[in-house]
């Protein structure tokens, strides 16, 4: 039997490893796929145990050694029948033919990184994630614990770990506990400008320039003033545009009022403001946090 699981949600990948060492009931053999030579896979793939029939056998990172990889299509009708063969690959060239041979044998399992489109999905995982820690969230908790920490499921894992050990947990101790993930901090700071805060504004860029990069901090807050604007110019309900944009419906409708009282006009200006921003920012034309700022702060006047 083989099963090729690929794909960056490292932790489901790690979930089904840990799945199919479970049911096998066998010690599984880990082995380095990207510095193995044949040799090495023929004895492997082909040899006995002395201790027993069946065998589990993990190799990861085979892609990664570009001679074997090609070749090893020739080997998956030669696996032994009393190997349970587990490939491992994040990133495999699906140009292959050793990857279409896989595909075509229908055993690739693919996981890919949670988005914005995958939140119910992710809100019930962490429902059911949580309970089995002992922890009971209701509905407006596990959105905030998504919120502050985004869809990486190692980090909510983490997260619900570390609320698991409070007695009892509200969206305040939330608040208190988990710290926010740069996405909410986006939110914030944006949020901030369309309410005229400059003040806020101000001293939240002071605080992230000491831990962020300007120039992804930028690109996400591009994508807020995009979504916003978007919402301002369109007819459709905010969960439409969510739906067509790909994004978080609930963080679209924490903007939809804003966009209603920016209006088109306003919502031109607002993306004149971040376009000036990514020129000055491309000829270096000035420090990207003040860039930046100025910007945000251009959104507050309006």
């Amino acid at each position: 039997m083989i099963t090729f699981l690929t794909g960056e949600n490292s932790f489901e990948v790690e979930a089904e490893i840990k799945s199919i060492i479970s049911i096998s009931g066998l010690v599984p053999e880990i082995v380095d796929g990207s510095a193995i030579d044949l040799n090495e896979l023929t004895g492997l793939l082909t040899g006995m145990s002395l201790f027993s029939g069946k065998r589990l056998i993990i190799i990861k990172n085979l892609s990664d050694n570009t001679q074997i990889w090609t070749d090893f299509a020739d080997w998956l009708t030669r696996v032994s029948d009393d190997i349970n063969l587990v490939i491992v690959d994040t990133k495999p060239d699906k140009r292959t033919r050793t990857y279409k041979e896989l595909q075509k044998l229908g055993v690739v399992k693919e996981h890919t990184p949670w988005t914005e489109r995958d939140n119910n999905k992710v809100v019930e995982w962490v429902i059911d994630t949580a309970g089995s820690e002992g922890l009971e969230l209701n509905k407006k908790c596990v959105q905030l614990l998504i919120d502050r920490i985004g869809f990486d499921q190692w980090q909510l894992w983490h997260g619900i770990v570390k609320l698991s050990l409070l007695d009892k947990v509200d969206e305040q101790v939330i608040n208190d506990i988990i710290d926010a993930n740069p996405s909410e901090n986006v939110f914030n700071l944006f949020e901030s400008a369309l309410r005229s805060d400059r003040a806020t504004v101000s001293r939240m860029i002071r605080i992230l320039e000491l831990t962020e990069d300007p120039f992804r901090m930028f690109g996400l807050l591009s994508g807020q003033a995009y979504q916003m604007s978007t919402l301002a110019v369109s007819d459709e309900a905010s969960s439409i545009v969510a739906k067509e944009l790909g994004a978080h419906p609930y963080a679209l409708s924490k903007l939809s009022s804003y966009a209603k009282k920016m209006g088109r006009g306003g919502a031109r200006k607002v993306i004149s403001l971040f376009s000036k921003a990514d020129d000055d920012m491309k000829i270096s034309a000035g420090d990207p946090w003040l860039l930046i700022e100025r910007a945000l702060l251009g959104v507050a006047d309006i």
